[in-house]
């Protein structure tokens, strides 16, 4: 397991996979492209809410962003059996719980793409979104979406 040990090697580890929080799949394989749910950011000590500009910062929201990346690694590893069958991020679309007129959401969510590259390398760069919103489920910090080509 390249990727896992690469994950480990960075001092990281993957959370299990969390459950749907309603009526939808966390993963989706339509051809070579797998879709998955957005998932919001948290830990083993539960979410981490907040709002970028209010009571959080950059660094808070970078570090969020990162938690959001491996929980879908975690999804990712339950929906293909091995990160291994990866063969590249395509999309990332990151929403910040922001107040109004918070213009510093890309530094947010480059945590998630600096985490991915890091972990990917090359097949690691993706498309990417990251957007300011007024709130997220459960007062979240970030929501992060994706999709991955698989082999």
């Amino acid at each position: 397991m390249h990727i896992e040990k690469t994950i480990l090697e960075a001092g990281l580890s993957l959370p299990s996979a969390p459950s749907p929080g309603g009526n939808y799949v966390p993963a989706k394989t339509v051809g070579k492209l797998v879709y998955l749910s957005g998932v919001i950011s948290a830990d083993s000590s539960g979410v981490i809410t907040g709002r970028a500009g209010d009571d959080c910062g950059v660094e808070e929201g970078y570090a969020a962003a990162q938690t959001c990346v491996l929980l879908h690694l975690a999804v990712l590893r339950q929906h293909l059996g091995s990160l291994d069958k990866v063969k590249s991020i395509v999309s990332v679309n990151g929403y910040v719980n922001a107040v109004a007129g918070f213009a510093d959401s890309p530094k947010i969510i480059n945590g998630a793409s600096d985490l991915l590259v890091k972990v990917f390398v090359e097949a690691g760069k993706h498309v990417r979104a990251a957007v300011g919103v007024s709130a997220l489920p459960r007062n979240a910090l970030v929501e992060l979406q994706m999709v991955v080509e698989i082999e």
